[in-house]
């Protein structure tokens, strides 16, 4: 019986890994960031700024790198997450090179410069050397012991701005909470995975709220109030209420219970409440925040919070160009919790909405990837790490434009401050080593559905999503 072309087995499906498009966009960021370089030379001087090559020679070889590294080792990841942190990345750069303009003896930029490379080689170092994420869960309470540690060494250092969230050695300092916040977000997505029914099936129903068990729950509140307890001591409200929030949000994704929201916002109130109330460095900011204009009134002259509203007012719609605003008014924190009142201004309301669009962009692209992951512990931490971002750029965002008060943080990419950059871009390796897993292809016989066997290095086929 001679075989027919219907009794050959079907062609293996292909499934695009869009590494070329990464590259096209990768291209694309870098120039629009040198652009943007020579805008504020152009803009300030007149002239290209002479170092504007190996800027752009710089940041291009690193983009390079951290491309060739997803190339051979995370070949299905999502080919929108690294083009966005670069644009992020050469964008912030550009506004601190800006500002650094106007403080000639406090220059930024080459000491952020060296912190992105540094963010960069840890970004390759993940990608390359973490094969499959699932193993972070074996290290859940190493994570989290970690975490509460590089929290409390800076409850023995002076205060700097009314906050102790740094450490300082000689002429180098780094804000350890930064790195606590990914160990915190491994300890949760990985202790929720595992007692994720029992979280959700088991306790008492109080109206129609179905609270789990003590043994249950205790453990994780117990974490994450000591946590907050420990930010609360060193004034570090920002990361306080971002911890909170990533509490909140994970333990509703693991739940499913719409109920722990309505729980999460009303303790958040309170605490919002009883903090401002009784913490005076807190109390002055709400202050501030309910009227940015007390100090004209009274002869002080304008606040940073009303410098800032200023200079989103002095850049309308289109901004009044890279190197022609007057942000620097706004004082120490210009380059770092009040960056993208620079960018309101000299970008105008049309590019701030770019930049919010950036990342909103690469927040959605680590939920797509949550959704299509099959292991729980998956996709509790992509879950987490975008939230993290969202969460950051929302409180950073609100305070600096007066909708709700100030907290001490740092925009993710676009301020100063070298913790911030390396901890942002270990997230983003964290996210396309997800995004890897949640899009590669599996056997086509596997079922729907049903989480298909390892390969030679323990990592597991998934569909194309």
């Amino acid at each position: 019986m001679t075989a027919t072309t219907a009794d050959a087995p079907p062609p293996g499906i292909r499934h695009p890994k869009r590494r070329g498009v990464e590259l096209s966009l990768l291209v694309c960021a870098v120039l629009i960031s040198v652009f943007g370089y020579i805008g504020v030379g152009l803009g300030r001087n007149h002239v290209v700024p002479h170092d504007a090559g190996g800027y752009g020679a710089g940041l291009g070889m690193l983009a390079l790198l951290a491309h060739i590294a997803v190339r051979l080792r995370a070949p299905y990841a999502d080919p929108l997450l690294l083009p966005i942190a670069v644009l992020l990345n050469g964008l912030g750069l550009v506004l601190i090179y800006r500002l650094d303009l106007e403080t000639p003896g406090d220059k930024a930029a080459p000491t952020q410069l060296v912190w992105s490379t540094f963010g960069v080689a840890l970004f390759i170092a993940v990608v390359v050397f973490l094969r499959d994420h699932r193993l972070l869960q074996r290290y859940a309470y190493l994570s989290v012991a970690t975490a509460l540690a590089l929290m409390i060494v800076p409850i023995f250092f002076p205060a700097v701005n009314g906050a102790k969230i740094w450490i300082r050695v000689g002429g180098l300092s780094f804000q350890p909470g930064e790195f606590a916040k990914i160990l915190l977000a491994v300890f949760f997505a990985s202790y929720l995975a595992a007692n994720r029914n029992a979280l959700a099936y088991t306790g008492r129903k109080v109206w129609r709220l179905q609270l789990p068990t003590g043994r249950v729950l205790g453990p994780i509140v117990a974490i994450w109030l000591l946590s907050v307890f420990v930010l609360v001591i060193e004034r570090d409200l920002g990361t306080s209420l971002l911890f909170f929030g990533l509490f909140v949000i994970l333990l509703y994704v693991a739940t499913g219970r719409t109920g722990w929201i309505a729980v999460g916002l009303l303790l958040a109130a309170v605490g919002a409440f009883a903090v401002g109330s009784l913490e005076p460095h807190v109390h002055s900011r709400v202050q501030d925040w309910l009227d940015p204009f007390a100090s004209i009134a009274a002869g002080r002259g304008p606040g940073q919070l009303a410098q800032s509203l200023f200079a989103f007012a002095a850049g309308g719609m289109l901004g009044t160009g890279l190197g022609l605003g007057r942000s620097i008014l706004i004082g120490f924190a210009a380059k770092s919790d009040f960056i993208l009142a620079t960018a309101g201004e000299e970008l105008g309301l049309v590019g701030l909405t770019a930049l919010f669009m950036l990342y909103a962009l690469l927040v959605a692209r680590g939920y797509r990837a949550a959704l299509a992951l099959l292991d729980p512990f998956g996709r509790l931490l992509a879950v987490g790490l975008s939230a993290i971002l969202a969460l950051q750029v929302f409180v950073i965002a609100g305070g600096v434009t007066g909708l709700i008060p100030l907290t001490g943080m740092a925009m993710p990419f676009l301020a100063q401050g070298g913790s911030s950059v390396v901890t942002n871009w270990v997230m983003v390796a964290l996210l396309i080593r997800l995004s890897d897993s949640a899009r590669s292809p599996r056997p086509e016989s596997a079922e729907p559905g049903v989480i298909a066997p390892a390969d030679e290095n323990g990592n597991a086929w998934r569909d194309q999503r």
